[in-house]
Parts: C-alpha cells; sequence; structure tokens
C-alpha cells in the first residue's frame, strides 16, 4: 500500500471528518473500544485488510480510541455459517462486532439485529458509491445491511506460456475463448492435443451456468425454496453445456481456488474471481519439479454469442452487529476511513476488486502502484474494463441456506470429476454421464 505523510493541520481535518460526530462522539481516546472483525480477504495468503486495519488502528483508531482486531479470516460461505452458529449459542461463544458477509446471510441474521449503515452515513456521503453497490447490501424494507467495500466478478484467467504452445499447435486464439462455445471447443481441442489434459479449472460453476441461461433468456429459473427448477428447459441446455465438458474431463471443479491448479500445471487456466490474482505466482512448477514462466493472461468472462453480455456482481459488503452506539460509531469510523477513496482505490488494485466508488474505475486506467507482475494487473483491469463497458451486472442469489446448498453441490461434483472422465473414455454415452450429474442438481432440497 502507498504511504500517506499528511501534514499534521490536514490530519486533524480529516480526523474531524471521519468521525463525523463532532463533539457529540461517544468514542474516547482514554478508553479504547475494540472492534472484533471477521473478514474474506487473504484466507489464501498475508491479507492486505490485516495491513489496513494496523494502519488505523496505529493512527485514526488511536488518536480516536478504537482498536479493530481481526479474529477471524475465511471463506464467505464458511463466515455466513459462523456466523448463524455463533447467534445460535453454539460453540463461537460470541459474535464479532463487524465482519463480511453476503446479504443473505445478513437477512437470515435478523435486519433487527444488524446496523443501519445509513444511520451513520449521510446520503450525500453515499451518493458517492456506486448504486448498483448499494443495492447489492440493502434488504427489502431499505436497509443499507451491508456496506460495499469492493466488488468481484468472474475472469478467465491463463498460463500464458503453456496456452501459446497449444496455440501453436492448434490454431486457438485467446479470441475464441470470448464465446461459451469457442470455450468449450477450445477445451475439447486442448484435452486431445495434450493427452487427456484439463483445460480449465471453474471456482463457481454454478454461476456461470445461470450466466449463460439467463443470455439465452431462461427466464425464473428458481423455486420457491430458493434452488433450481428442474423443469426449466433453457437452463437445463446451460447446465448440460458444463456437464458434458466435466463429463470428460475437458474442465473441473476446482479444488477450491483455480489458481492452485493453475500453478502447479494441473490445468492449464481458471476460471474464478477478479481476486483470484492476489494469489498467483510468477511461475508455473510442474509435479515432476520443472518451472518455467506463468506469463499470467486475464480475459473477459465467456459469454454467449448474438446475446447481451451478462457479468456477476459478487462479493461481500461489511455488516455490523447492533449492540451499543458507542461500537456502532466505532464500526462506522472504520468503514469511512476504509472506504476513503484513495485508500479504497489503492485496496482494490492491490487484491484485483472493483473500487466502490463513482469514477474510481477510470483512476486505475493510469494508476502506477500494481504489485508485481504489474502486468499481470494492468491486463485484469484492462478485461474489467471491458466488462463494465459490454456486459451488464447481475447480483448474486439472495437464499437463505443458498450457499450451502452450492457447496453440496460442488461436493458431490468433485467427487463424480473422478471417475466421469474414464468412463466416458471406456465408451459410455457422454449425455448419459451428464444427466447423472443433473440428478445431482436436483437431489439437493
Amino acid at each position: 500500500m502507498k504511504k500517506r505523510f499528511l501534514p499534521l493541520l490536514l490530519s486533524a481535518v480529516l480526523l474531524l471528518a471521519l468521525s463525523g460526530c463532532g463533539e457529540d462522539t461517544l468514542l474516547e481516546k482514554n478508553d479504547p473500544v475494540t472492534i472484533d472483525f471477521w473478514h474474506v480477504y487473504g484466507e489464501q495468503s498475508g491479507s492486505p485488510m490485516d495491513a489496513l486495519v494496523q494502519e488505523f488502528n496505529s493512527t485514526i483508531g488511536q488518536d480516536t480510541g478504537v482498536r479493530v482486531r481481526v479474529s477471524n479470516l475465511s471463506s464467505a460461505a464458511e463466515i455466513g455459517g459462523f456466523l448463524k452458529e455463533a447467534q445460535n449459542g453454539g460453540d463461537l461463544l460470541n459474535m464479532p462486532d463487524l465482519f463480511t458477509c453476503h446479504i443473505a446471510d445478513a437477512v437470515a441474521l435478523g435486519e433487527e439485529n444488524l446496523v443501519d449503515w445509513r444511520d451513520w452515513f449521510t446520503e450525500e456521503e453515499l451518493s458517492d458509491f456506486v448504486p448498483g453497490f448499494l443495492e447489492d447490501g440493502t434488504s427489502a424494507d431499505g436497509r443499507l445491511l451491508l456496506f460495499p467495500i469492493s466488488k468481484s466478478t468472474q475472469l478467465f484467467m491463463c498460463n500464458g506460456t503453456g496456452f501459446d504452445r497449444f496455440s501453436k499447435a492448434c490454431g486457438v486464439k485467446y479470441e475464441d475463448l470470448a464465446t461459451w462455445d469457442g470455450f468449450y471447443d477450445a477445451a475439447a481441442k486442448f484435452h486431445d492435443w495434450s493427452g487427456g489434459r484439463t483445460f480449465c479449472a471453474l471456482d463457481y460453476p454454478i454461476r456461470a451456468v445461470e450466466l449463460r441461461a439467463m443470455e439465452c433468456r431462461s427466464g425464473n429459473f428458481y423455486t420457491e425454496n430458493g434452488w433450481y427448477d428442474p423443469n426449466n428447459a433453457v437452463f437445463k441446455e446451460s447446465w448440460m453445456q458444463f456437464a458434458r465438458a466435466l463429463a470428460q474431463g475437458h474442465v473441473v471443479v476446482s479444488d477450491l481456488y483455480s489458481n492452485t491448479q493453475v500453478m502447479t500445471g494441473e490445468v492449464l487456466s481458471g476460471l474464478g474471481s477478479s481476486a483470484a490474482i492476489l494469489y498467483y505466482n510468477d511461475t508455473v512448477t510442474y509435479r515432476d519439479g520443472t518451472q518455467e514462466p506463468m506469463d499470467l493472461h486475464v480475459r473477459p468472462m465467456p459469454r454467449t454469442a448474438g446475446r447481451d453480455a451478462l457479468m456477476t456482481q459478487a462479493g461481500v459488503g461489511l455488516g455490523a452487529c447492533r449492540t451499543t452506539d458507542q461500537k456502532a460509531e466505532a464500526a462506522a469510523l472504520f468503514v469511512r476511513w476504509l472506504t476513503e477513496p484513495e485508500r479504497n482505490l489503492d485496496f482494490v488494485a492491490q487484491t484485483g476488486y472493483m473500487p466502490v466508488r463513482i469514477g474510481a474505475f477510470d483512476d486505475i486506467e493510469n494508476y502506477d502502484g500494481f504489485p508485481e507482475p504489474a502486468e499481470s494487473y494492468r491486463q485484469l483491469y484492462a478485461a474489467l474494463k471491458t466488462m463494465r463497458e459490454d456486459y451488464t451486472p447481475v447480483s448474486e442469489p439472495r437464499f437463505a441456506d443458498y450457499y450451502s446448498k452450492v457447496s453440496v453441490l460442488y461436493d458431490g461434483l468433485r467427487q463424480m470429476q473422478q471417475e466421469l472422465p474414464r468412463r466416458a473414455a471406456s465408451g459410455e454415452d457422454v449425455n448419459a454421464l451428464a444427466e447423472e450429474t443433473w440428478a445431482l442438481l436436483c437431489s439437493i432440497r
């Protein structure tokens, strides 16, 4: 992160602005309040968010009497489960004061139990944030339960060195991956050319299936209990395209994060969150110990040819438990500091997320603080710029327990993909094998 050396007077002015409370503040420098914080940023490695927390604690937090303490790092799905367990008096004895989660998990906790950020931010302040990102964290009755600090979408990331060899041998170009048909055709060609290797690991395959179905005008494919309608023919068609590739070993559901499989040469590419760029190495290390440059290439999410393109609008927001006004003020102080324009731009540019303030995306084009390899980050934000201009963002589902059901689906697919390619190679009908994956999806309730 860039260091900021503000003159003493400017620091004082900033401190007053961040508090938003003037003489009415409930915070006391000599009697600090501690905010326990659970977040998802940095589960795989050192966390940029933790670095920001340390910076806050040693500056504004120290001056105002607020200490943020990171007490849990995990995935969004796991944190949602932990929150519910903690609320129900499970093994986790204390709910965190501040946490990252999806809106469905926030609503499940009970809107009355959470801080409405609109009570702590003025409409003028909120007007500087991307409206869609604010809406993504807003409940049905208009409460802002999750404050946006970053948003992600899905992109294609590829071992460029390996792709060059494949491209020269088979004539496949990056441009061919722009559509779903081209993507799956390339996956089949790579599998044949490489002697059975997998082209791509997908982190969130159900979302890719959903987007393609919506682009093909599927209509509503959700049931009342928040899962998928087995009678929606367009959704099934979209699923089967993915499932046939899975059954033949052309693609796989990632072990957890596709970047790990790309970096070990198990697969050539990954389809996952833009934030995954934080975890890519400069080199590919194959299982036999040989290495070569990664030369990471980043491309937009594939789209359906001849249709309006859609992109997922993903990413957690910051929620706060409603306890005391003092803790709510402390949490709001931290969130206001965290989303200050330059600081938010630094954070997202370091982690592969999209900025949350209006106009900040344009500032990234001339940003000079990318970590190495800087060229990969420039490619990432060029791809995100293309998607911002040409794709329509779609929010993720809000159904209660939706993500736990998705986890069950992915676990089942990971089990099936260990045997399906062998069965396909031995002559079993690929469509029949794909139908087995459809039966798994339909069995989840």
